[in-house]
């Protein structure tokens, strides 16, 4: 009973038959509607009847909002490899991170010749599918700066240059009935796709087979690879969770243009899969009983080398290669493959989990809280994850004050406030974990009106070093209390947090697009009309690079704590006049709907390693807008974010805190770039910036920690991690050493009183 560790998904398979186009889009605007995962279309560019699929998904992309897009399955006879991964990337940065790839090796040679393509024999086909794959994956790594070369027979590149990189892993899956594209779908592939229409009895156990071992064969997780099933409107739920439970399918794709069973599949059909797979599965979707893929039940003994994990931990541990493995392999930017995975359900069993850790204190630790993390450092190669998953509840203990588990997200979070009209600044969105927020800062939506996430925490509940459970708050533990609002991961395991939660109604969302000709001028303009804001306005400024010969254009997305509309035109109109907008929308919401995600979860299919800068400035002055308009003209794909802070963050005082840039009025955060140029530019910004914000830094070494600490906050935490954790056991998140005193970095001669 094969189970994968992939949450239940459900698409629609719509025929892009070549009518009027609201046909097929409004079929995928149903999907979407109806809350289903994806949108998938066939591929036959030879038939005159139906839509390009390509450029049909492009459409269906720019007219939905949330919904995934995939060809099922695109025919790669009669599509460039090295061509398509450059639209499937560049779609998938248009779409936000919305594009799957599925591709087929082709089938109806008659009509690919017709077209110009060339013949393949079975075997030619799958060596021409798994050297597109190559190709495909060489152009997307724009981690390795050398041209692609694939010297491959069908396909073959020569110093093609990589990227753009897509907007997220985009996954590829593969369409394969027989074992020859099975056993290539288990080297290389992201998922398996099959009709069930085609399938016979015993072909998805087969399959799965062939597939299992020659993803072991590979080195491979199994679990890496999703298994996808399309299927007709006459299949039962009854039989639908019997393919999850008995096969390992996880995303069942409905083949109709019919919108009444459109309807049916996702209101009736899908509740009941979802039930049935759910009690199969357990309460908390995990597998009933955790396997090593090919390796007898009675011989698990989950531990590293000879000592085995705690009685309390054993049966929810999980090893490479065993059911739900594939969680672990994957963050949100970044990959990992740790050595043995526990999941604690307890404080007690966290207790048990970090005694165990520190019996192997030579292997990396990480800590896993309820979402995601953009460095990737909850995971790890090699080593111990403690996921604190199944510590997610959300409690209210009356009036204002909340009792949070590190394994919920903040969307969880703004969720379960919002009945009570409550609500707790937390970042900008809610696929972010708890845990790592509430003790790193947190710079969200009412940043300016309510503070920092850590100056609404009113005590925590910490598992140490050497395994105590510890209550620290401003009264019990008081030092160990300041040092977790701000540098928490070195301190230890957060089980529970007490939080105060504000009173937050409905808010003004605004976005607005400015036409920018002079970007160092703009952003003077712009940080003057921020900080001069009322406080219930807190806003961010979001650009990329500019094509060569278009305007430059950068977007705001403002905030206002108000639900009356006349007060929030009011207070946005100084920020609207900064520069001329080209476009803009605004919308009373409510601050949950502003961390809502996407139907069904957030996926995490981080391969790589990401690359991301911060800087916390304390005004938007010349020296920094200068060095911030070289930085934007750079030749290279990068996002770069301004985010409002200061405020009420200002009213904390700075020793208040580990977190001490209370002064800083902007955070600035750069994820991508990765060219010389845009390094070299990086670079000449950093003198100009006032601190480091951790969250959004992927550099960790002791430069890092000097631009994020000032040297009285830095020697009074080396002075707690001496007594809390004197053996650097929590050492994998911005690790604080402390034998080793790092060599002070030179202020910034920026001439702070100094205002556009």
């Amino acid at each position: 009973m094969p189970e994968y560790g992939h949450p239940l998904r459900f698409g629609s398979f719509i025929t892009p038959v070549n009518r009027p186009v609201d046909h097929a889009v409004g079929l995928a605007q149903l999907s979407e509607d109806l809350s289903l995962d994806l949108v998938t279309f066939q591929d036959h560019p030879y038939q005159a009847r139906l839509h390009d699929t390509w450029t049909l998904l492009s459409w269906v992309a720019a007219k939905t909002t949330r919904i995934q897009v995939s060809g099922n399955v695109l025919n790669l006879p009669l599509r460039n490899p090295a061509v398509l991964a450059r639209s499937v990337a560049s779609l998938d940065l248009l779409s936000g991170g919305r594009v799957a790839l599925g591709l087929g090796a082709g089938w109806a040679w008659d009509a690919i010749e017709a077209m110009g393509g060339r013949r393949l024999s079975i075997a030619e086909g799958v060596t021409a599918l798994a050297e597109a794959l190559d190709v495909i994956r060489g152009i997307w790594d724009t981690s390795d700066r050398t041209p692609l070369r694939v010297a491959g027979t069908f396909y073959a590149v020569d110093g093609a240059s990589r990227g753009p990189a897509p907007a997220h892993q985009v996954p590829i899956w593969v369409g394969a009935y027989k074992p020859r594209m099975q056993r290539l779908t288990g080297r290389q592939a992201d998922g398996w796709v099959v009709g069930l229409p085609a399938l016979q009895a015993g072909d998805l156990t087969r399959g799965n087979g062939v597939i299992d071992q020659a993803a072991l064969a590979a080195g491979r997780d199994p679990g890496d690879i999703t298994r996808l099933l399309n299927v007709t409107a006459g299949e039962s739920a009854a039989d639908l969770a019997r393919f999850a439970v008995e096969d390992g399918v996880s995303v069942f794709i409905l083949i109709s243009d019919d919108p009444a069973e459109l309807r049916h599949f996702a209101e009736r059909t899908v509740p009941e899969v979802r039930n049935r797979v759910g009690e199969a599965r357990g309460r908390h979707g995990r597998a009933v009983a955790p396997h090593r893929i090919g390796t007898p039940a009675a011989q698990r003994e989950p531990g590293l080398g000879d000592d085995p994990v705690p009685a309390s931990l054993a049966a929810g541990a999980v090893l490479p290669g065993e059911a739900g493995y594939a969680r672990y392999t994957s963050s949100y930017f970044r990959g990992g493959a740790p050595a043995l995975v526990l999941r604690p359900a307890s404080p007690a069993e966290v207790q048990d989990a970090v005694r165990f850790a520190a019996r192997h204190r030579e292997v990396p630790l990480g800590l896993l809280s309820g979402g995601h993390g953009l460095s990737g450092r909850s995971l790890n190669h090699g080593g111990i994850v403690i996921d604190l998953g199944a510590l997610g509840d959300v409690e209210h203990l009356g009036g204002s004050r909340v009792r949070i588990g590190p394994g919920a997200n903040w969307g969880q979070v703004a969720q379960a406030l919002a009945p009570l009209g409550l609500a707790i600044t937390s970042g900008d969105y809610g696929g972010v974990g708890v845990g790592g927020l509430a003790t790193a800062g947190g710079i969200g939506w009412l940043v300016r009106e309510h503070g920092l996430t850590i100056d609404h925490l009113r005590s925590v509940d910490i598992v140490t070093a050497d395994g105590a459970l510890v209550h620290a708050s401003a009264e019990e533990n008081a030092d160990l209390f300041w040092a977790m609002r701000g540098a928490g991961a070195n301190f230890g395991v957060a089980v529970s947090f007490e939080l105060e939660a504000r009173p937050v109604g409905q808010v003004a969302f605004v976005q607005l697009v400015f036409a920018v000709d002079d970007m160092a001028a703009f952003l003077q303009r712009w940080g003057a009309a921020v900080e001069a804001a009322d406080r219930s306005v807190s806003a961010t400024l979001m650009c990329g690079p500019t094509p060569p010969g278009q305007q430059a254009t950068v977007q705001a997305l403002i905030v206002v704590d108000s639900d009356d509309p006349d007060l929030a035109v009011a207070r946005l109109q100084p920020l609207a006049e900064v520069a001329p907008v080209i476009r803009q929308s605004a919308q009373l919401t409510t601050y949950d709907s502003l961390l809502a995600l996407p139907a069904g979860g957030e996926e995490q299919h981080g391969r790589g390693e990401p690359r991301s800068h911060s800087g916390l400035i304390r005004h938007l002055i010349p020296p920094v807008t200068e060095a911030l308009a070289a930085l934007v003209s750079a030749d290279a794909q990068f996002v770069v974010a301004i985010r409002s802070a200061g405020g009420a963050t200002s009213d904390v005082p700075a020793a208040a805190t580990a977190y001490a840039a209370r002064d800083a009025n902007f955070l600035l955060v750069v994820i991508g770039g990765g060219s010389a140029q845009f390094t070299h530019r990086w670079e000449q910004v950093v003198p100009a910036l006032n601190g480091l914000y951790l969250s959004f830094e992927t550099d960790t070494g002791p430069d890092a920690l000097a631009r994020a600490f000032p040297p009285a906050h830095l020697e009074r935490l080396r002075d707690l991690k001496r007594r809390w954790d004197p053996s650097g056991l929590f050492r994998d998140n911005f690790f604080i050493d402390p034998d080793v005193t790092p060599t002070a970095v030179a202020a910034p001669s920026v001439a702070e009183d100094a205002r556009p």
